[in-house]
């Protein structure tokens, strides 16, 4: 199984998805809830065997996505881990986003 690392934009972005469905539904649980269930989604791609996700080449060579709800999860392979880049709301214009950062 390969090692998950999450890159601190992917933790900024697991705050503010927290705070943002929070804020929204009202209820801390809720979000809680839902982030904990990006994190498993997260560790379940890292213990799969070989490469998962698309492909992302437009947005960097070694990217992968993998969508989860209303969020598409972005990471790559690096050796035996799998860095977690960001996670983006997926009817975000993406392109635009990586663009900025």
């Amino acid at each position: 199984m390969r090692k998950l690392y999450y890159l601190n934009q992917a933790k900024d972005d697991l705050v503010h998805i927290k705070q943002y469905i929070a804020r929204e539904c009202g209820s801390q649980k809720v979000a809680l809830e839902y982030t904990n269930k990006i994190r498993q989604q997260c560790c379940k791609l890292a213990g799969l065997p070989g490469e998962m996700g698309r492909l992302r080449p437009e947005l960097r060579e070694d990217l992968h996505s993998f969508s989860y709800g209303n969020y598409v999860i972005f990471f790559r392979y690096v050796g035996n881990n799998l860095e977690v880049v960001t996670i983006i709301e997926g009817h975000r214009d993406i392109e635009a986003l990586f663009k900025e950062r």
